[in-house]
């Protein structure tokens, strides 16, 4: 279906510039009239309904919880002005770097969902992201990061910093199982006397 720009701002519930950025940043398929001056947005209607579309958003800490709300909001008005019907809104709260988050297992293994969109790669995970788009692909299923940075030596850099805060936290982590063990051998040592 093809739209005028104001009636697809209309039909997304958003402003006529927000429609411009979109169609600036090549979020939206335009084509353009015969007398060039003219612009039309295609939207296939039937390929949006039926695409079963997720959300996922991710941060690291408790403290940052604000900054989830808000990123959830920001996947939603991407998908809205997709066209997209949303019909799982995925949120955590854990490290980019552990790989036992039950929730995104759960939707990774929900083969009814066809895309799912994140806001930043690292969101979903800081590495092997290549290896699960891969798998996904051989589904039919896909990936789409709103996104994408060009900055590779700020990927590596944030990269860097998130394997050494992953490694202090599991040395730290250990430090005081040891310790709780400890205790807990004190403990049954003196239950035992």
């Amino acid at each position: 279906m093809k739209y005028k720009i104001s009636q697809y701002a209309k039909k997304h519930g958003v402003t006529i510039r927000t429609v411009w950025n979109w169609i600036n940043k090549n979020q939206v398929q335009i084509e353009r009239c015969q007398d060039g001056k003219h612009i039309r947005i295609i939207e296939a209607e039937d390929s949006l309904q039926t695409q079963a579309v997720a959300t996922y958003a991710r941060v690291s800490s408790v403290e940052n919880k604000s900054n989830l709300i808000t990123q959830e909001e920001r996947l939603k008005n991407y998908c809205a002005a997709k066209g997209y019907k949303i019909i799982k809104s995925v949120s955590e709260i854990g490290s980019g770097l552990n790989d036992k988050r039950p929730k995104l297992e759960k939707l990774l293994l929900d083969e009814s969902i066809k895309i799912i969109v994140v806001e930043h790669s690292d969101r979903l995970a800081r590495f092997g992201l290549n290896y699960i788009q891969k798998l996904m692909d051989l589904q039919g299923r896909k990936i789409e990061i709103i996104n994408e940075t060009n900055n590779e030596k700020e990927d590596l850099i944030q990269d860097f910093v998130s394997i050494i805060t992953s490694f202090c936290a599991r040395l730290y982590g250990q430090r005081r199982n040891k310790r709780k063990t400890i205790k807990l051998i004190e403990s049954l040592k003196n239950d035992n006397d």
